[in-house]
């Protein structure tokens, strides 16, 4: 099957421009829940006139509705469900499990696609992602093509990938940065970019470290084509019709044609929008400097005269006929003519004319009627084979054949137009389950063993979280915790591609057979994943619960609790339905982005995790700590520490089980005062702390 060429619309005149630029599908958000909530996006009637518009042309729709939906907004969300599912789109792209779970309810016949919100990047959560119900998985930016073609082979699901334009310095659903430092979420649709803003390192002169370069695919279509790729997405629900008509065309002719883009293409392709050229590392596997670069201000007459060029790809007149059809005539004495038209994706239309008068001087021929029924031109159908059957002797009006060729592709037309026909299910939040009115329990998380000391243990904390890596390494001091009661969980890295897994799951029999059975997980393939070897499952935030639906979806995978989002206020964590056991972040650095693109080694050139402390400070010298991660990743974490000690009552009264208190760069020593300020009670807080999302929220 031919790689889909799947464009971006954030306006009708862009859905315009990428159909009439040879593009297979096309991808446009609607409504409230949509990830670039900044885009003009479309209103319910250019919607459905879109779609209308897409299916005559033979294009798919998609609709974007991949942002996170807390449970008071369900209802609305229930009422665009509806809508998409009447008007015909042909798939949701979706990141809340909740929602998913909604469609699956009310829309069971509309296939749904796995956002690369949801930070799939292994072929365990491609099997999570169709056990959920899903019918395409929407890959992570940052794998490379080995793990692409091994994802592709390993799975009957169709596996999309990006091949075009921006990429986040963070793993998609992963970046949290935005929503901290300024209030927009990018998990609700309102990224404010600070990837691209300056940073320095210590002592170092400002640059711009977490801005890569747009990706640029276009020379690897025949090899993701071969791979099993289903479809090729550009991104760009931003960007002006212009730019979609130029990328969709110089991608589409290149899988039409079998080759690369030219060297013009690639001209052309910058000119209109790049950040200092375009970065193929990621699909290379070849990271570093070269990847990353910022927006220059282009010549303005030479961006002009090619936007001027390109309009012409999609608003000139007459529109070329891109339908294949086929057609059958039938002429007969003391029969109404008949014409048949049929498309390659089943619809058929039959019309019939007038009985045809015996010929008196001149009889038609089947060229003339060939002829005449090929001039389709102003419809967008392609006469393709045309049989004939015209008994000898009969006179038939050019002016007959042609308003009989005239009512048979308006019907084709409008059969084409028309929603499928599909089932509506019922939907219901179901019933309030309230919490337990016991007071929380406290789980102290760390990153290193070396920051947990006797003073702490004698807290008795109800769980220990350490990363993997910290368990298995120090196995001989963790079974001995465990023999006095202390009950510990590993936590899982949050990105594992398919070809570190082996060293991971050798590590996870090291610990079963220690005794340490408990596992958190950070991502949606974990649990298929891990359960079969005998692990109790916890959820991490990475999850991103919003919910009560995305509860009981981790409840129906094997998770024995979950965390709630840090991106979620108090009275939205209230107002969740405890179907299973909560926990809720409450003191240390929050992460907010995590790389593939190692930036401590970018520092120094050279591997340096080991090293000194590393930060990137902004303009107005807050400094953000970089914390190594398996994989030669890294986490970015918050300048300014969670702080929620003094509002103790606060946290009491939500019905959470556990308040996790997350220890990063802290001393044992810091580690110490704040957990005794978290049991004991403080009366004030101390200077350049944060309360995080939970009383402001996010847009």
């Amino acid at each position: 099957m031919a790689l889909e060429i799947m464009s971006p619309a954030g306006s009708f005149e862009s859905v315009v421009a990428a159909v009439r630029s040879g593009a297979d599908a096309v991808y446009f958000g609607a409504g409230d829940f949509n990830a670039r909530r900044n885009a003009k996006n479309l209103s319910d009637e250019e919607l459905a006139e879109a779609i209308r518009y897409c299916h005559l042309r033979g294009v798919k729709t998609y609709i974007t509705v991949n942002t996170l939906v807390t449970d008071r907004e369900l209802e609305k969300a229930k009422e665009l469900i509806l809508h998409l599912n009447k008007v015909g789109a042909d798939a949701l792209i979706v990141q809340d499990l909740g929602m998913a779970r909604l469609i699956r309810s009310l829309a069971p016949d509309l296939p749904i696609h796995a956002s690369t919100q949801l930070t799939i990047h292994n072929l365990a959560g491609i099997k999570a992602a169709k056990e959920l119900g899903f019918s395409r998985v929407v890959l992570s930016r940052e794998l490379p093509l080995s793990e692409i073609k091994f994802l592709c082979k390993s799975t009957d699901l169709e596996i999309e990938v990006f091949g075009h334009g921006a990429l986040c310095m963070c793993y998609s659903g992963q970046c949290y940065m935005s929503a901290l430092i300024g209030g927009r979420s990018g998990n609700r649709g309102l990224c404010a970019q600070p990837c691209r803003m300056a940073y320095s390192y210590f002592g170092d002169a400002p640059t711009y470290p977490l801005s890569l370069k747009d990706l640029a695919a276009a020379k690897y279509l025949r090899e993701l084509e071969e791979a099993g790729v289903t479809a090729l997405k550009i991104e760009g629900r931003m960007k002006r019709p212009e730019y979609v008509a130029l990328v969709t065309s110089i991608y589409k002719k290149c899988t039409t044609t079998g080759q690369g883009p030219s060297r013009q293409d690639m001209m052309q392709l910058e000119t209109m929008f790049s950040r200092e050229g375009f970065t193929d590392g990621y699909l290379k596997h070849e990271l570093g400097d070269h990847m990353f670069g910022t927006r220059k201000e282009g010549d303005g007459r030479e961006v002009r005269a090619l936007y001027k060029q390109v309009q012409t790809l999609y608003q000139s007149e007459p529109e070329p006929p891109t339908v294949p059809v086929t057609m059958a005539f039938s002429g007969a004495a003391g029969q109404p003519v008949t014409l048949t038209v049929r498309d390659e994706d089943g619809h058929e239309c039959t019309v019939r004319g007038a009985v045809p008068e015996a010929a008196i001087n001149r009889p038609t021929t089947r060229d003339e009627v060939r002829q005449n029924l090929q001039k389709t031109g102003g419809t967008v159908f392609k006469p393709g084979r045309i049989d004939i059957d015209l008994e000898d002797g009969l006179r038939i009006p050019a002016a007959a054949v042609n308003a009989l060729r005239r009512q048979a592709t308006e019907a084709l037309a409008a059969a084409r137009r028309l929603p499928p026909e599909r089932r509506v299910g019922q939907w219901s939040a179901g019933m309030q389950r309230l919490s337990m009115a016991e007071k929380p329990k406290f789980i102290f998380s760390f990153l290193k063993l070396e920051q947990l000391t006797p003073a702490l243990l004698n807290r008795r904390p109800d769980y220990i979280y350490l990363p993997l890596d910290q368990v298995h390494e120090h196995l001989d001091i963790v079974r001995g915790l465990q023999s006095k009661g202390q009950k510990i969980a590993a936590v899982l890295p949050r990105v594992t591609f398919d070809s570190e897994w082996p060293a991971v799951i050798n590590k996870l029999r090291d610990l079963k057979a220690a005794g340490v059975d408990e596992l958190v997980c950070t991502n949606i393939g974990h649990p298929s994943l891990l359960a079969p070897l005998g692990f109790k499952l916890r959820g991490d935030f990475g999850l991103n619960v919003f919910n009560s639906q995305t509860l009981r979806e981790l409840k129906a995978m094997g998770l024995g609790s979950a965390t709630v989002s840090f991106e979620a206020t108090l009275p939205q964590i209230r107002d969740l339905s405890h179907v299973t056991d909560l926990e809720m972040i409450a003191y240390g650095r929050l992460p907010l982005m995590i790389f593939e693109n190692c930036a401590i080694k970018r520092r120094s050139g050279q591997c340096a995790c080991g090293g000194s402390p590393v930060t990137l400070t902004d303009r107005t010298g807050r400094a953000f700590p970089l914390m190594p991660e398996p994989g030669c990743r890294n986490t970015l974490y918050n300048c300014e520490k969670l702080y929620l000690a003094d509002r103790m009552k606060d946290l009491t009264s939500i019905g959470l089980t556990w308040l996790r208190l997350n220890f990063t760069t802290e001393n044992p020593h810091e580690c110490e005062q704040v957990a005794k300020d978290y049991l004991e009670g403080v009366a004030k807080a101390p200077d350049r702390i944060t309360r995080g999302l939970y009383y402001r929220g996010v847009q």
